[in-house]
């Protein structure tokens, strides 16, 4: 399957920091992708690049098979939605989805209108006197409506509340598996985007750390709860994420899927498994980027 998005050792420094690190990626089509990590972990830069809103350092990038920077081609095809997105001093949302109708071929005026009201855009009020709620519907119905064949999200839907980005997950899916298009997810909120996301990248400190389906990344590790010095002698010689204590009690998360056997020991040795959430994992993960040896003692 031929890629829609090519990155080779890409890296981008700003004075004394780099914010991405010999970064390599290759996204399909057809695929809905979780971008995750902290903040200041490079994710931001990486789309701004990719939609030739910012250069690289070095590095090459291709989308479509062609760099984007000054590529009508290409960037007509792609959508990026950010929370900082800027509009003139006297738009309103009415001036921001005409605009957004003329420029992406695939807009669907009946979606936007259908997503207009499930959000309850004011379109005659201007949108510098909008709610940060009501502004990060704006985006994420540009996002949703222009229906681009990449479409870049980055956290544009935390002004919303709950029921509101709830919305903005459904309508996302339903309309993914009825016009199929490459989507890239930006989250601090990976508990509620993981049943959403095909693969996930993990990236932190400017480096990708993780980059595989998210069935793949479920089985990645395990947590085992029980007497302390028992889970010690099991976790020996094994990939530990994280400990902690509690007491006479601990609790480990290690790396690597466990067999039916494996389980049956486990259980006949007085241990308890629980399983790792996406956001457990990939928190354990940056934990680890930043110290290998980090434990919590209680």
């Amino acid at each position: 399957m031929t890629a829609v998005i090519e990155v080779q050792n890409l890296s981008k420094r700003y004075k004394d920091k780099k914010a991405l690190d010999d970064v390599s990626l290759s996204l399909e089509p057809g695929a809905i992708y979780g971008l995750l990590g902290r903040n200041g972990a490079g994710k931001t830069t990486l789309m701004s690049i990719l939609t030739a809103q910012n250069f690289e350092t070095s590095g090459t990038v291709r989308v479509f098979g062609e760099s984007p920077y000054e590529n009508a081609r290409v960037l007509s095809r792609i959508c990026f939605v950010r929370e900082s997105q800027k509009y003139p001093d006297d738009a309103t949302p009415r001036h921001a989805f005409a605009a957004a109708r003329l420029f992406f071929p695939h807009w669907d005026q009946v979606f936007a209108d259908r997503l207009i009201a499930e959000f309850q855009v004011p379109l005659k009020q201007r949108i510098k006197k909008l709610s940060r709620g009501q502004l990060s519907a704006v985006g994420v119905i540009i996002g949703l409506a222009s229906r681009a064949e990449i479409t870049f999200f980055d956290e544009p839907y935390l002004g919303l509340d709950a029921v509101a980005r709830q919305i903005f997950y459904d309508r996302l899916l339903e309309d993914y598996v009825e016009h199929p298009r490459t989507v890239i997810l930006s989250s601090h909120l990976i508990d509620e985007v993981s049943n959403l996301i095909e693969k996930v990248i993990v990236i932190d400190n400017g480096r990708i750390i993780l980059d595989e389906d998210t069935d793949a990344v479920r089985d990645r590790a395990v947590t085992v709860v029980g007497d302390a010095a028992t889970v010690d002698d099991w976790a020996a010689g094994r990939e530990v994420l994280h400990r902690e204590t509690l007491g006479r009690v601990a609790s480990v998360t290690v790396l690597g899927s466990l067999s039916a056997a494996e389980r049956t020991e486990l259980t006949a040795s007085g241990l308890d498994l629980a399983p790792v959430s996406l956001q457990q994992l990939v928190v354990r993960l940056t934990q680890r980027a930043d110290n290998p040896l980090k434990e919590e003692v209680h």
